[in-house]
């Protein structure tokens, strides 16, 4: 269960820094902006990620090694 919270982690981690590099640099590269309900609400969706991505990596180290 470790390795599939830091898997999942980490892909909430890269999309998230994605969809904030994509906003503040226009390179076309992460998977946030190509929501069309996301629209005009990019960043927030982004950051929300990285706050999962964070959670999750909690969530990794407190369910032990098992």
């Amino acid at each position: 269960m470790k390795k599939v919270l830091e898997i999942a982690g980490f892909l909430a981690l890269v999309q998230g820094v994605a969809g904030v590099v994509h906003e503040f640099t226009d390179w076309n590269w992460g998977f946030v902006h190509r929501l069309g309900f996301l629209d005009g609400y990019e960043v927030y969706a982004s950051v929300a990620l990285i706050a999962l991505a964070l959670a999750l990596f909690a969530a990794a180290e407190n369910s032990g090694g098992r």
